[in-house]
């Protein structure tokens, strides 16, 4: 099978990370008094049926697509981030999420977070 078009580099990887602690981990972890999550985990076997649950509950001929949302707990022992992947009725950026079907979350949750 060929690399899908839009792979990025490690190298292009690691700096997209670089970046993302310099200029946003620093202002979370001040208001937080603490480290937080910052990668998220999920098996390709949970990826591959959540996608195969999106294709069989959109319809023949639609093309959904998987919009990704930062999110946080709101619970004293957990009070991290986690991310959800929400379903939506096509692949452009205005596509409306598809609500008749539910997200994926529970994720594996990397603490101490892992650097790419």
């Amino acid at each position: 099978m060929p690399k899908p078009s839009n792979c990025i580099s490690v190298t292009e990887a690691r700096q997209l990370q670089d970046n993302w602690k310099a200029t946003r981990a620093v202002d979370i972890e001040a208001a937080m008094g603490s480290v937080d999550t910052r990668e998220f985990l999920f098996s390709v076997a949970e990826l591959q049926q959540f996608l195969d649950y999106i294709k069989s509950g959109s319809g023949m001929g639609a093309q959904p697509g998987v919009r990704i949302y930062f999110a946080a707990y709101d619970n004293p022992t957990n009070d991290k981030a986690t991310v959800f992947l929400a379903p939506t009725s096509g692949i452009t950026a205005g596509s409306p999420n598809n609500y008749n079907l539910e997200p994926l979350n529970k994720g594996i949750t990397g603490f101490p977070p892992t650097n790419y």
